[in-house]
């Protein structure tokens, strides 16, 4: 029995603790980016939603977990929107080892998913900024938007160019704060190729990506082929794996921790990520239980990729074709969110060598 399925033995007997892993298997050796730097591991905090921590709390557990950083991806999160606020907040978590990065929501002002509750577009990405700088993170995340986007006048095209004319009102004060902007590609408003040309037409001196394996396959994706396309321009993460397989209308995916039931081979995908994005943190955010479908052999779904090239979407056909199904349960389960991302933390650390701290 090799190591990973050991992890896997273990976790299917319901015996996956962090502390009971780390004593019953022997450390792998530290994986190495391509500047001979040991690959950081932390937590977003959505893994976590359901428990409503903030602040403190979130960095108490970081530091329990022993976790090198933090991503509080929405800025209720904080529980602070004061400058002086995050700047203690950043002393407590420095004292605790733990580096804080920060996200929020969506910045283009005719998305679906667009929120006022921060002011207007260029106002919620200018506080973002702020707070990053307050908190001494390097970049600060925002989206475009969801799939739904992709349906609207003009396309994601335009949602793009939208969020493109957002972030050039704000580039001055990004450059005078030091903090670049990380755009994810999120909950399949993006493709990877689409990302990049986004990033290319702000700037990508100052604008980068927030990396997501899982939204990937939302959009028909193979992860690592996103990895190849995104890697280069990633200045932050939120990873997880995925259950791919076939169905009547297309396929179904459902998010999983690491190892568990996913589609992605964990090695092959990090030896890739050592070498194209060295200095990136990796940080877990699980989403497991609910199972998303996309009907792609129906013709109305095309409609919302009109330009899909069939190379890449044979990429992801090859990857759902090997995919099983999963069973479902509640996602808003705290105990059953808690129980993924540890057993992720515990996969990472013990299977392929992730984590300074660890």
């Amino acid at each position: 029995m090799n190591r990973r399925e050991f992890v896997t033995s273990l976790t299917a007997a319901g015996a996956v603790s962090l502390a009971g892993v780390s004593t019953a298997v022997a450390a792998v050796p530290a994986r190495l980016d391509s500047k001979g730097q040991k690959i950081r591991l932390g937590l977003d905090n959505f893994a976590v939603r359901a428990f409503g921590w903030k602040g403190r709390e979130l960095v108490d557990y970081a530091a329990q977990l022993k976790l090198d950083t933090l991503f509080i991806t929405d800025l209720p999160g904080l529980g602070t929107l004061s400058e002086e606020g995050c700047r203690e907040l950043r002393r407590y978590a420095t004292d605790k080892g733990v580096e804080i990065l920060l996200g929020s929501w969506s910045i283009c002002p005719t998305s679906k998913t667009f929120k006022k509750d921060w002011g207007t577009a260029e106002e919620h990405l200018a506080l973002g900024l702020k707070l990053s700088r307050a908190l001494g993170s390097p970049a600060f995340r925002v989206v475009l938007g969801a799939r739904e986007d992709r349906r609207t006048p003009g396309g994601i095209a335009a949602r793009i160019a939208d969020t493109v004319q957002v972030l050039h009102s704000q580039k001055t004060l990004a450059n005078d704060l030091n903090v670049k902007v990380a755009i994810e590609n999120h909950a399949g408003d993006m493709t990877a190729t689409e990302l990049v040309g986004l990033v290319k037409d702000a700037g990508p001196d100052w604008v980068g990506v927030n990396m997501d394996c899982g939204n990937a396959v939302w959009t028909l994706e193979d992860p690592i082929e996103s990895l190849n396309i995104l890697g280069p321009h990633a200045l932050t993460t939120s990873l997880r794996d995925s259950a791919i397989w076939e169905t009547p209308k297309g396929c179904k995916v459902q998010w999983t921790a690491f190892g568990e039931g996913g589609c992605i081979d964990w090695v092959r995908y990090f030896e890739l990520f050592a070498r194209l994005c060295p200095g990136v943190a990796v940080n877990v955010e699980t989403i497991g239980g609910f199972q998303a479908e996309f009907p792609y052999l129906e013709p109305a779904f095309w409609e919302a990729f009109p330009n899909k090239p069939a190379s890449e979407f044979a990429q992801f056909l090859a990857v759902a074709k090997r995919g099983k199904p999963v069973e479902s349960f509640d996602a808003n389960n705290r105990e059953k969110q808690k129980g993924e991302l540890e057993r992720s933390i515990t996969y990472l650390r013990e299977v392929i060598g992730l984590g300074v701290r660890s």
